[in-house]
């Protein structure tokens, strides 16, 4: 969970408490670290995998109706802006 949490930014009780909601949700499972007894392993779930293909799948074709919305010149202006884009989204 301190892994988990530090990837996430959040403190090892709040993670604690998410994976506990994903869990009885059924989006991940628990399981004991088989190299150490004192921590656990959190596997994401087939049903929340399934999950993520269809988010991300709506949130695709959502894109791909904006876009085929825009003229080509907002493309070019979106276009050119990507590069910053990608430096908001960036790891510190």
């Amino acid at each position: 969970m301190s892994d988990l949490a530090a990837v996430e930014r959040v403190t090892p009780p709040s993670m604690t408490g998410i994976v506990a909601r994903l869990e009885e949700r059924g989006l991940v499972s628990r399981d004991p670290n088989p190299d150490d007894a004192r921590s656990t392993v959190v596997s994401i779930t087939t049903e929340a995998k399934d999950l993520l293909v269809a988010i991300r799948e709506r949130r695709t074709a959502f894109l791909a109706a904006r876009l085929s919305e825009m003229t080509d010149e907002q493309l070019y202006t979106l276009s050119k802006a990507i590069p910053l884009l990608e430096k908001i989204t960036e790891e510190p």
